[in-house]
């Protein structure tokens, strides 16, 4: 299992332990001798969105590592003080620069190796007019026959594209719970 390892407590700066906590907790964790805090590693919220127009869906081409030059929907870590809805639409705008109206929730994919859960919302693209962010090398609009399968950046990405082109085809979208491991 992926884990990150905390050296120094972050309240007082003293080396911590490894081990399970006095406190009735089952798992090891960070715990400071000096103060007693305990430091839990928690996974991180990928938040993200699969813009939608009509039978076409928008990818980003990343400009960034990991992954540079693949592609995928955008994406990113919810930050502090937003919803997962709000998040996953600051991630559209930032990333591909794109206009959605937020849809339902779509998919959750928990991948424990890395620590990390990704979820996806529905977004139906406004317009087709594109400005990627930074983050992108370009954003472009793609049927389900003409994607670059073999080129996109991670599993959690095709997963849930897969998902979308299965439900579009039966004419309704459900909610996708899977595990990647």
């Amino acid at each position: 299992m992926h884990r990150h390892i905390i050296k120094h407590c972050r309240a007082c700066g003293t080396s911590v332990e490894l081990r399970v906590p006095d406190d009735g907790d089952t798992r090891e964790r960070a715990v400071c001798p000096a103060c007693g805090t305990i430091h839990y590693v928690n996974p991180l919220l990928v938040v993200g969105t699969v813009p939608y127009l009509g039978d076409q869906v928008l990818l980003c081409k990343r400009a960034i590592e990991p992954r540079y030059g693949k592609w995928t929907l955008p994406a990113g870590f919810m930050e502090l003080g937003e919803t997962m809805a709000q998040g996953a639409a600051r991630e559209t705008a930032e990333e591909a620069g794109a206009e959605v109206e937020m849809g339902a929730f779509f998919s959750a994919m928990s991948i424990p190796r890395v620590g990390q859960v990704h979820v996806f919302y529905l977004a139906r693209l406004l317009r087709e007019r594109f400005d990627p962010g930074h983050e992108s090398l370009e954003a472009r609009l793609f049927t389900e026959h003409d994607l670059p399968w073999d080129e996109l950046a991670f599993t959690t990405v095709r997963e849930t594209l897969k998902c979308f082109f299965a439900d579009r085809r039966l004419g309704q979208f459900g909610v996708h719970d899977v595990d990647i491991t």
